[in-house]
């Protein structure tokens, strides 16, 4: 598992920081991954536990760099409160794409 890990706060506040600094960071995990013949950048929610809908915000434009670069991002142990906010935004697909049959 890579080491990409969403901070343990991620509100409005601070969502256009941790954009700036996960944007790179992405980048170059997606690179290692393709390097690797790997598709999938794996990004570990686990110490996530103060969000907003910011958050989602944030998880969509990953998601969207890591397809433009030709991986899938892969969430890891997203909070209950994360999917089900996502949930009620409609947005739960994106995340966690259900899985192929």
């Amino acid at each position: 598992m890579s080491g990409l890990k969403l901070p343990a706060r991620l509100r409005t506040d601070g969502a256009r920081a941790a954009w700036v600094s996960m944007s790179p960071a992405l980048r170059a995990e997606s690179a290692q991954v393709l390097a690797a013949a790997g598709r999938e950048v794996r990004l570990s929610a686990r110490e996530l536990t103060d969000f907003d809908s910011s958050a989602l915000s944030l998880l969509l434009s990953a998601a969207r760099q890591c397809t433009e670069q030709g991986v899938s991002l892969k969430l890891d142990d997203a909070p209950q409160k994360l999917r089900e906010l996502a949930r009620v935004y409609g947005v739960a697909e994106l995340l966690w794409p259900p899985a192929a049959a």
